[in-house]
């Protein structure tokens, strides 16, 4: 009997190519997977709001928890990211310019209860619906980004990422990012452009190696032309959901999105979940050496 291969040793044809050598010849390539797949599946989201996702291509739930439940997050949230023995590990990312952690991953490994938060109907509950299938999590993480010094980051699609560098084959993904901090307009909110998801930006530049090393600070590779940025903005315009803490961000896996510097006294932060189907789990990196390391992208033994 021979080994059956593993899913890193697969190849797929590529329906997204990215970090192409020469400027490709068109800006955008259309979308080639459907967005909402799981219409008919039970969850919480109503078909107007399943409508407005598919149309947006993201959608904001105000306050979905608050009262106890919120504050009980918050504070699982400070004693992970104040954890010494965190600090110096490779899943845990620091501001480019100080030693405070920004984002720490595997949370839903780290910790039960946002490992519960991970299956609550609630959050993987409407990701069955998005993508059509019993999700498991491919990433998970908390961001914070602190008054005064939390950084911003570059214009990107998540799906151009993981599709070059984890190996992720169709658009079958969705981010769910519960704010734990109040989001207004002065403490670097996450900025998304509508309508994006339904088109893909092929990047240019050959992916380095150990290239998550650099990125999860400050991304250069992957990062669409400002051609197609502008075309993009140009057509549908750029929004920045904002709310109090409790509320909930579901955005498709090719929305572009980015955030500015926090430039207020206040800390914006989030519990980040990226939900993926089972048949969509990553394969052979389609634009990078190698596959990123698992807690940047987690298995189906990671669910």
């Amino acid at each position: 009997m021979t080994d059956m291969p593993s899913a890193h040793s697969i190849k797929a044809h590529d329906k997204y190519p990215t970090r192409l050598s020469s400027a490709p010849a068109s800006l955008t390539l259309p979308r080639r997977d459907k967005v909402v797949k799981g219409r008919h599946l039970a969850g919480p989201l109503t078909q107007a709001q399943l409508d407005e996702f598919e149309r947006q291509g993201f959608l904001f739930i105000p306050e979905l928890i608050s009262g106890d439940e919120l504050e009980s997050l918050r504070q699982e949230m400070k004693a992970l990211m104040n954890n010494d023995e965190y600090r110096d590990k490779d899943f845990s990312i620091t501001e480019p310019e100080s030693h405070e952690i920004r984002s720490l991953f595997a949370v839903h490994l780290l910790s039960e209860r946002l490992g519960n938060l991970a299956h609550d109907e609630r959050v993987a509950g409407a990701a069955r619906q998005i993508i059509g299938d019993d999700p498991y999590v491919h990433q998970s993480r908390i961001n914070y980004k602190p008054g005064f010094a939390g950084k911003g980051f570059n214009w990107h699609s998540d799906f151009e990422t993981w599709h070059a560098e984890d190996g992720m084959p169709d658009m079958h993904a969705v981010s769910a990012s519960l704010i734990l901090t109040d989001n207004h307009e002065f403490n670097g909110p996450l900025m998304l452009i509508p309508g994006s998801h339904l088109q893909f930006v092929p990047c240019l530049g050959e992916t380095p190696e150990d290239n998550h090393k650099s990125s999860l600070k400050a991304q250069e590779v992957g990062v669409p032309s400002s051609e197609a940025l502008t075309k993009l903005v140009d057509e549908h315009g750029i929004e920045a959901p904002k709310g109090k803490a409790g509320g909930l961000l579901l955005f498709d896996c090719n929305t572009l999105h980015a955030s500015n510097a926090n430039l207020s006294p206040d800390p914006r932060s989030n519990v980040f979940f990226v939900f993926n189907r089972p048949d969509n789990r990553c394969i052979k990196p389609f634009a990078a050496p190698k596959p990123r390391p698992d807690f940047l992208a987690h298995g189906l033994e990671g669910r």
